[in-house]
């Protein structure tokens, strides 16, 4: 039987007007966390700490004998922390604006307005707090966004369209990808694909991909950039190295077997922020590929097979 709480903050995301893909035992786990409302407690000792996702469903098993699985976490971010997040509900990194959204430091917490609305929950003030709150809810909900929007990182792409990415280190490099390594060793190269770390797709030219022969049915599967150098018959998966390994031989196999019915050649590119990143992988860089260092941007340092890039020598 499920516990009184769940059901109350199951009604106060129906009472926020949230959707009904929200309005669940999930979502309402995941708020119960966030004000660290406890069984035994009552609703004004809500609280706002910082929590990631899996200190989430940790705090789940310990305090309400929920447990999910671990693939569970990507639904609660995606289907709730996600929304939340864009309702002005919750916060994502307030104690640093410029973690990257897919960091393993990436927390949430809920907004001071909504935690002040949380804790008159069951008392008689909540009728008169939840319209209040309700009248300035989308304005604040619109301020949150048009902030989030100013901390985007604009990608121009060779057609002189721009892109923009969720802010952090990540999409910095898939920027220097975009605007230094292809114009350097793929001039012309039309950009296929480029993976966001706040919604995991900033850009994707399904049409183009589907035409060279590969279709994909997971996001979470592609490469970071996928450049088409039609003048060389070539698709370039490139990795972005901020947070994650290199192109290895594990990713490597993964990788050809993603794009094993790619109509263009294939060539494996791992991209580095600096060296001094770059030195902290080589040993598991795979053979057969490429690397390209962001802060030494005119050349690649090394080809791990014998036959170089035509372009590179």
């Amino acid at each position: 039987m499920r516990h009184p709480h769940v059901d109350a903050a199951m009604q106060i995301l129906t009472d926020l007007g949230f959707p009904r893909r929200q309005r669940n035992e999930r979502s309402s786990l995941t708020l119960l966390a966030l004000l660290n409302l406890h069984p035994n407690q009552t609703w004004d000792a809500a609280a706002a700490p910082l929590m990631g996702i899996t200190p989430i469903m940790n705090w789940f098993r310990e305090h309400y004998g929920k447990t999910y699985k671990p693939n569970t976490r990507e639904s609660i971010r995606r289907q709730t922390i996600h929304q939340f997040v864009d309702a002005g509900l919750v916060l994502r990194n307030p104690d640093d604006s410029n973690r990257a959204i897919n960091s393993r430091d990436t927390v949430y917490q809920i907004a001071p307005g909504a935690l002040a609305l949380m804790r008159l929950y069951a008392t008689a003030e909540w009728d008169i707090a939840l319209p209040r709150y309700l009248e300035q809810w989308k304005t604040l909900a619109d301020r949150y966004a048009r902030e989030r929007e100013m901390t985007l990182v604009p990608v121009r792409i060779a057609d002189g369209t721009s892109i923009h990415l969720s802010p952090g280190k990540h999409s910095d490099l898939i920027r220097a990808i975009i605007e230094e390594f292809a114009p350097r060793f793929a001039p012309d190269s039309a950009l296929i694909y480029a993976g966001d770390t706040g919604d995991k797709t900033g850009y994707f030219d399904h049409e183009r991909l589907a035409a060279l022969g590969v279709t994909v049915d997971s996001h979470g599967k592609m490469p970071d950039v996928i450049l088409h150098y039609a003048d060389r018959g070539w698709l370039l998966l490139v990795e972005s190295v901020t947070s994650h390994g290199p192109v290895d031989a594990k990713r490597h196999e993964e990788l050809v077997q993603l794009f094993t019915t790619s109509t263009a050649g294939l060539v494996y590119v791992t991209a580095f922020p600096t060296r001094t990143v770059l030195a902290r992988y080589i040993a598991e860089i795979a053979w057969e590929t490429e690397v390209w260092v962001a802060d030494a941007p005119t050349h690649l340092p090394f080809q791990w097979h014998a036959v170089s890039w035509a372009i590179c020598g």
